[in-house]
């Protein structure tokens, strides 16, 4: 069953253009949420994935961070595939462009 925190978090994530990405962080301020890790947690149970692109958030140090509630490679790994597909590339760990980031229009909402 789908909460309706978790609507709000899906709801968001569908926004988020075709090569581009954004953060746990952003996207927890702009559901005016204290907490990054709850939307992880909400991302994590997404039982719309990939519809609802869950892989186009990642950490805010720009590292991909999890996928599927997982850090393991293998998980990851297709993340960065997912992202690589849509040209979003990371160098090092870390997001290669900045500018692939996305931020939500403040004044938009998502219920």
């Amino acid at each position: 069953m789908v909460t309706s925190f978790q609507k709000k978090v899906f709801n968001a994530v569908a926004k988020i253009p075709c090569g581009r990405v954004t953060t746990y962080k952003i996207l927890a301020e702009h559901l005016q949420c204290s907490s990054p890790r709850a939307v992880g947690q909400a991302l994590k149970k997404n039982p719309y994935a990939p519809e609802i692109p869950c892989h186009r958030v990642i950490s805010s140090d720009l590292s991909v961070g999890g996928y599927k509630g997982s850090k393991h490679t293998a998980t990851t790994t297709t993340k960065l595939e997912l992202l690589q597909r849509e040209d979003v590339h990371f160098e090092n760990g870390r997001l290669k462009e900045k500018s692939k980031l996305f931020y939500f229009n403040i004044s938009s909402t998502y219920s």
